[in-house]
């Protein structure tokens, strides 16, 4: 059966934030063979999963393939680990609910990240003290150089903070197909994170089981996040910024009670979040563009936002924690089609 092609596609209910755009055409992927049958085009391609990563500036001059591959396998390894290989399409959420219910941990600060599996690894995905590379084993994906499946070790992914080779080296090269995680039988709760420690020990939950750090995870998102289905919104707008540690030190003296954490490979990631509130942003807004009034690293649609309003409202942002603390903010969603710099 020949795959169907949706031509001049409405983009709006496609990405959390909701601006309005459209798509030449849209093809919903269900099955890996789809990706040999497809029909030849020389037109621009972009993968799309639950769209809580990526925002249209404008419509989108060529093809998008919607991911929806699903199915959750899971293979005992030894007494102590299962491996579970998950389709790309599958929502993130559900299936750390799905493994937290069945005795499979690891995944449990991940609660309630939005978005697909199939982003997870792109972005390397992290909260409250975990990140996916502790629990990623590898990805099946298309590879369009070669025009076939292969396999990526955790190695091959090269996952750094928000990071990976998907994402940078080797952009718009892999479709990710599936993502098997390594999880355990034995639950080892994670619960270092200042916020999470403090939210514990005051619902004397210390130590929690797996389902009631999970729910903790969730409750404080929902504290200070908000619902994508009630205000659009992308998550994080920015990246917490992660400097060397003479640069970090140098700032800190003259910024003192900037939050900051100790990162693995030595260097200090600093909180994007606190600079921006610092600087008066929260709950500031350009029509309908604006800075969430309860997380000042959130930016929000309030209803009929265009990309220009954004836009502006990102400019200003970062133009001044750059004057302030002289760094520079990067965006943390995909930004489709990607702004010319200055812009």
């Amino acid at each position: 059966m020949a795959t169907a092609i949706i031509h001049d596609a409405d983009l709006s209910a496609l990405s959390t934030f909701r601006l309005p755009a459209r798509a030449r055409e849209l093809i919903e992927l269900t099955a890996p063979e789809q990706l040999t049958e497809l029909p030849a085009s020389e037109l621009p391609l972009l993968v799309l999963g639950g769209g809580s990563n990526t925002v249209f500036l404008g419509d989108w001059p060529g093809r998008i393939l919607l991911n929806r591959l699903t199915g959750v396998d899971i293979q005992p390894l030894d007494p102590d680990h299962s491996l579970v290989q998950v389709g790309a399409g599958e929502s993130w959420h559900r299936l750390v609910m799905h493994c937290t219910c069945n005795g499979l941990h690891g995944l449990e600060n991940l609660a309630m990240i939005p978005g697909s599996v199939g982003a997870a690894p792109i972005q390397n995905i992290g909260a409250y003290g975990v990140e996916l590379s502790q629990v990623l084993d590898s990805v099946t994906a298309w590879d369009w150089q070669q025009r076939g499946v292969v396999r990526l070790s955790v190695a091959d992914c090269q996952l750094s903070y928000r990071d990976s080779r998907f994402k940078s080296a080797d952009r718009d090269r892999f479709l990710i197909l599936t993502v098997s995680l390594r999880l355990s039988h034995r639950f080892e709760p994670s619960t270092s994170y200042d916020s999470l420690t403090a939210e514990l020990a005051r619902r004397h939950l210390a130590p929690p089981g797996p389902r009631q750090l999970a729910a903790t995870v969730m409750r404080l998102r929902r504290h200070r996040l908000p619902d994508p289905a009630r205000l659009a919104n992308a998550g994080s707008f920015f990246k917490n910024p992660v400097l060397a540690t003479a640069a970090a030190e140098a700032l800190l003296s003259e910024f003192p009670r900037m939050p900051h954490w100790q990162m693995p490979d030595g260097r200090t990631k600093l909180a994007a979040g606190w600079m921006i509130e610092r600087l008066g942003f929260r709950g500031y807004r350009i029509g309908d563009a604006g800075v969430y009034q309860h997380h000042a690293l959130v930016l929000v649609n309030h209803g009929q936002a265009s990309s220009d309003q954004l836009l502006d409202l990102v400019g200003r942002i970062q133009g001044a924690v750059d004057d302030e603390y002289g760094i520079a903010l990067e965006p943390e969603p995909n930004l489709v089609p990607r702004p010319l710099p200055g812009n």
